[in-house]
């Protein structure tokens, strides 16, 4: 069998979490290697958001015990600030609002906390201008977009762009994307992942939890994991989403075969 060259980014063996003494995640195990795209679907409640959470390090979540490897480091060990900055980028399924902040301001300090982790210079105002609005093309977003305060009266669809913004700006080695697609509009939806697909090299990845093939459309993942109950029970190819959209989960339980 030839070996792959790929990278191994995330490692996750045998994870149990959490919240207020109850279980959510009941044995985890997922390996995501450089330049893959992968999807977890399932239903409400089966532990999609909640695995995001415990990797971007949600402090509400407790590790009953498992292991998680981010680029053969103990990920465990790192607070949530700096996950942020060793790479790590959660794309959030309600972003928060931020009134007074300018989105400009926001996203030169996280830029320039980035720089000055990699030990790179800092971007005044003036220098980091022409940075950002070639991200702005990248997703066809309107300048004025970054005089307003952050997330502050945006609707739906202008939330997820702005998220997919920083992750654009940020140029993170995995992105997890929570329900990325809700709000979002046809013509927003292709716009955005037109800029993913942009932003994926053969040194990132990407993590998508969706309930819907139409994002799978135009994201086309490496593999599709689907969650029931805290736990991974069927990982597939991009026709597993197809057999879910037709059939629902419900089938699942009655073939409990591999796609």
């Amino acid at each position: 069998m030839k070996k792959s060259n790929k990278e191994i980014i995330l490692q996750i063996k045998n994870l149990f979490v959490e919240i207020n003494g109850t279980e959510i995640l009941k044995g985890i195990n997922l390996t995501i290697r450089s330049g893959e795209i992968h999807a977890i679907m399932g239903p409400n409640g089966s532990g999609k958001s909640t695995l995001s959470k415990v990797l971007a390090g949600h402090p509400s979540y407790k590790v009953k015990s498992g292991e998680i490897s981010y680029l053969g480091k103990n990920l465990l060990d790192l607070e949530p600030e700096e996950r942020a900055r060793a790479g790590i980028f959660l794309s959030f399924q309600y972003p928060t609002e931020i009134p007074g902040v300018t989105n400009i301001d926001f996203l030169r300090l996280a830029y320039n906390t980035l720089q000055k982790t990699l030990g790179r210079p800092e971007l005044t105002p003036i220098q980091f201008y022409p940075v950002i609005t070639k991200k702005l093309k990248l997703l066809k977003m309107n300048s004025s977009f970054l005089s307003r305060s952050v997330n502050e009266n945006f609707s739906g669809g202008e939330k997820k762009r702005n998220e997919i913004l920083q992750m654009a700006l940020l140029n993170p080695y995995i992105s997890i994307l929570d329900e990325m697609d809700s709000g979002l509009d046809i013509d927003a939806l292709r716009i955005v992942s037109n800029g993913i697909n942009l932003m994926k090299n053969s040194k990132n990845s990407i993590i998508l939890i969706t309930h819907y093939q139409r994002l799978l459309n135009y994201l086309i993942p490496n593999f599709i994991h689907v969650m029931q109950n805290g736990r991974i029970s069927v990982t597939g190819g991009p026709e597993l989403a197809k057999h879910l959209e037709l059939k629902g989960y419900d089938w699942l339980n009655q073939e409990m075969t591999t796609i």
